[in-house]
């Protein structure tokens, strides 16, 4: 029951925020601009539509599996990434009308808003304004969302790290969300952009997929074929327990990938070993105990003296992983806020969105994602395939 209500709250928190975004841009698009009534009606039937899209794409998409158009799903998506700049380009137009509001006021003669005709016209200069600036953005935005991710050599020197382990390459693979919108295609050139960077160790920090087992089984495939000296390991994110966790660790597993549910193991021998340590996500909770994140668990007998690197899905993590001298953390999750300046928003929720941090005597590398979520598009965050270099030497 309380997983019911919970869902129950969100499904109409979104409904709620989306219903309110969809009726902010028809205010400021299409009411206040005062159009003729042919076009007034049209374009408020467009609105409406587009705000029924969203909602029955997502269930269309989550009901009829890999049979619901994918043109369809990737239309539905872009517009909630216009719908973003356009709110965002319609709130800054709100604000310009309130410096002229206020500017005007301490003008005796200026131009003012009072007269109906001059409020319309401002309307539509700034209506029109929103809805070219969103329409260029978007096609920026899909243009790099769309794009392969890019290499990003990170150079990451820690004080602990073996001088015979200096220059240890580790892949970081984060936030895929392989399901409507990326497919097979983008997981073949992922794993052979991966295989030809010939990293010591990969690493798959969550938010992998999007969908099921049966409804993915082919479109992971290609994640077999991965490789690297020290294997491939991988952790939870949130998102895999929406679509049916426990299938997907299995099935993964079966792919050759370890998985890490609050677990360490130790990599290589000797005075070059280092211990590699995973924990479970946030959204685990929600399923259970034993499906959260315990770090404690995790850590519980080993050698302190010994390297440690941590894969967590959510950067706020590193808290506590410097409570426990974790010399790095690897994590996503953020997507770096994927549609700037919704990166700002992210950090009421998280400590760092992007790029490589000290907290304490942890380092922590937070990704910008390998794929997207919702809208394909990213704006001034691109995609990567983070490829870091672990060297001695102090953080």
């Amino acid at each position: 029951m309380g997983k019911l209500i919970g869902f129950v709250v969100f499904l109409s928190a979104a409904l709620a925020i989306l219903g309110g975004a969809h009726y902010y841009v028809w205010a400021r698009l299409v009411r206040d601009p005062a159009w003729p009534v042919a076009i007034s009606r049209s374009a408020t039937a467009v609105v409406v539509v587009l705000l029924v899209s969203v909602p029955l794409t997502a269930i269309g998409s989550r009901l009829l599996d890999l049979k619901f158009p994918q043109w369809l799903t990737f239309s539905a998506f872009t517009w909630l990434g216009l719908l973003f700049f356009l709110f965002v380009l319609a709130v800054a137009g709100d604000l310009a009308r309130l410096a002229i509001r206020g500017i005007t006021f301490f003008l005796q003669d200026g131009w003012s808003l009072t007269d109906p005709s001059r409020r319309v016209a401002l309307a539509r200069i700034l209506g029109g304004g929103a809805a070219v600036g969103a329409g260029l953005l978007g096609a920026i935005s899909v243009r790099a969302g769309t794009a392969p991710p890019a290499i990003r050599p990170v150079r990451v020197p820690l004080a602990r790290w073996p001088l015979p382990l200096n220059g240890y390459s580790i892949v970081q693979l984060t936030d895929l969300h392989l399901g409507p919108t990326l497919r097979l295609p983008f997981m073949t050139d992922v794993v052979q952009r991966t295989n030809d960077l010939k990293p010591d160790l990969i690493v798959i920090t969550g938010d992998l997929v999007d969908q099921s087992v049966p409804e993915l089984k082919d479109v992971v495939a290609p994640l077999a074929r991965l490789q690297a000296r020290h294997g491939v390991f991988y952790v939870t994110g949130n998102h895999e327990y929406y679509v049916g966790v426990a299938p997907w660790l299995e099935e993964l597993k079966r792919l050759g990938i370890h998985v890490l549910a609050n677990e360490r193991v130790r990599i290589g021998e000797g005075d070059t070993a280092f211990d590699l340590a995973g924990v479970n996500d946030l959204a685990g909770r929600q399923f259970g105990a034993n499906h959260g994140p315990d770090l404690a668990s995790a850590l519980e007998g080993r050698d302190a003296t010994r390297p440690l690197i941590l894969l967590a899905h959510r950067p706020r993590v590193v808290h506590q992983a410097a409570l426990q001298n974790v010399d790095l953390q690897l994590s996503g999750h953020t997507h770096a806020g994927q549609l700037w300046p919704f990166a700002y928003m992210v950090y009421l929720t998280e400590p760092y969105i992007a790029g490589l941090h000290l907290h304490g005597p942890t380092q922590i590398y937070v990704s910008r994602g390998t794929g997207f979520w919702g809208p394909p598009m990213r704006f001034l965050e691109p995609s990567e395939i983070t490829h870091l270099t672990l060297e001695s030497g102090g953080a």
